[in-house]
């Protein structure tokens, strides 16, 4: 009589099948053989998911074990290691409206039947420190092995949910949870995106965390997910505000090898940086592949343009590109030129000798020191009326 009752499916469960159908994606792994379960496998069977072995294991000693017992799987090597570059949201217990949650989805499994989709958005939605983070990443590890295994459902969730998932671990500071998720292979059914890589890269970008940056940028090289424009914006965005020339180098190589074709606000935040730095040949390069999508100068790359002839003691090269920017700018961004060619005299001298090499501090400062002047009796000489305050140049 056992075994015939192991050959029934109630009816719930069957219907249950196309309830997480808009979840689901084409391509998913494989249900596990009887055969092939791990010792890892069967101990998370035996919390109550109701796999064909552990229904096997609770009939032949006379009851299933409680489903309450939680426990998670032994992480892979990939994404076992935690990551802690920034302090996450533990400092007290899961909210109540997760725990709540988590509990009914529970109680949903141990009845075989598939919670409705709407509880599990809600449970992500809820996740405001990492407990919750935890709950939810163990729900969705729940939820995978009994689509496997009691719905045949070999699809993972869909991307949609992936990238709802990393915007939790983002909001809960659980950046070693939200890594976990970016991976291809994993045992909570995600799907990651580049867009779900976005939401761990804008919370470095909030923190100016070039540590977590640069351990998404591996673990999206490592699953080969495709590098987007949006990525090198908020990329070069955290480079620039840690002050990591070498790291937007190495980046802006990677773009490139890609194909990916770079928004105006990269290209700006690119040669402002090399500016900043008084690297004139990589102004020269940036600006020739700048020029191949975009066509005219924004303020930030028009600026660091001229200040690439200043670096090579060309003050006469450097008022000819202002002159021309200032002609093609709208009137709407005349008065934030004016402020632009006031930093150029006053900021950018002091920045730029700083970072250079102790020996040759000395002589770019007495370049700039006659150059700049030259370059606004230029700038004087062509006719462009703005107000600039030489007094106020620094050195």
């Amino acid at each position: 009589m056992a075994i015939v009752a192991l050959r029934r499916v109630p009816i719930r469960t069957l219907r249950s099948s196309s309830v997480l159908h808009p979840f689901s994606n084409s391509i998913g792994p494989p249900p596990p053989q009887l055969g092939e379960l791990s010792e890892s496998t069967r101990w998370i069977s035996r919390n109550g998911i109701s796999t064909m072995y552990s229904g096997i294991q609770g009939i032949s000693h006379g009851n299933l074990l409680p489903f309450t017992q939680r426990h998670l799987l032994p992480l892979s090597p990939m994404v076992g290691a935690s990551f802690s570059s920034t302090a996450a949201k533990d400092t007290g217990p899961p909210t109540e409206l997760v725990v709540e949650l988590y509990q009914k989805m529970l109680k949903s499994l141990e009845a075989r039947t598939m919670p409705p989709n709407a509880w599990l958005w809600s449970l992500i939605a809820s996740c405001s420190n990492r407990e919750d983070i935890k709950l939810l990443f163990e729900m969705l590890q729940k939820l995978r092995i009994f689509r496997l295994s009691n719905l045949r459902i070999h699809d993972n969730f869909n991307c949609h949910l992936c990238m709802r998932v990393s915007e939790a671990c983002a909001r809960a500071s659980a950046l070693d949870y939200g890594l976990k998720a970016l991976w291809k292979h994993n045992v909570y059914g995600l799907t990651p995106t580049i867009g779900s890589a976005h939401y761990l890269l804008s919370y470095a970008k909030e923190h100016n965390d070039a540590k977590l940056m640069v351990k998404i940028m591996q673990i999206l090289q490592r699953n080969s997910l495709p590098l987007q424009p949006g990525t090198a914006d908020i990329v070069f965005s955290i480079c620039y505000k840690t002050n990591k020339w070498d790291l937007i180098s190495k980046y802006a190589k990677k773009f490139s090898k890609a194909g990916v074709k770079l928004h105006r606000a990269a290209f700006d935040i690119w040669m402002e940086f090399a500016a900043k730095v008084g690297d004139a040949q990589s102004i020269w390069k940036i600006d020739k592949l700048r020029s191949k999508s975009v066509k005219q100068h924004t303020l930030a790359t028009g600026f660091a343009y001229a200040k690439g002839f200043l670096l090579e003691h060309n003050p006469e090269g450097a008022a000819a590109v202002i002159q021309l920017l200032y002609q093609t700018l709208p009137d709407q961004k005349k008065p934030s030129f004016t402020d632009e060619l006031q930093k150029l005299v006053n900021e950018w001298p002091l920045e730029v000798v700083k970072r250079q090499k102790k020996d040759d501090r000395k002589a770019l400062e007495d370049s700039l020191k006659s150059d700049i002047p030259a370059m606004i009796n230029s700038l004087l000489t062509s006719g462009l009326d703005v107000p600039i305050n030489l007094e106020g140049q620094k050195s």
